[in-house]
């Protein structure tokens, strides 16, 4: 079973890019991107539920891990693997 990944993004965010390759290239099979920059609505969920207002902001699993510096950490620290095939 692969994890599901949500990530809020928006389509000039070059983070937003570099995470989804880098999510890609460790085994995210299907990314959901909710696009706060097409949808005020989006930016206000993702606001209320991360208290940040930067994208990328990733769920994986439902489990918040921070935005794109936070996820390079993650996979640094070889968490990132782990964390997709849960």
């Amino acid at each position: 079973m692969s994890a599901k990944v949500r990530m809020y993004s928006s389509g000039f965010c070059a983070f937003c890019r570099r995470a989804e390759a880098l999510l890609a290239a460790r085994g995210a099979k299907d990314i959901e991107t909710l696009r706060v920059d097409l949808d005020p609505k989006l930016l206000a969920e993702m606001v209320r539920i991360t208290g940040r207002r930067t994208v990328p902001q990733i769920f994986i699993n439902e489990r918040h891990v921070g935005g794109y510096d936070d996820l390079v950490a993650i996979d640094r620290d070889g968490g990132l693997a782990m964390l997709l095939t849960k």
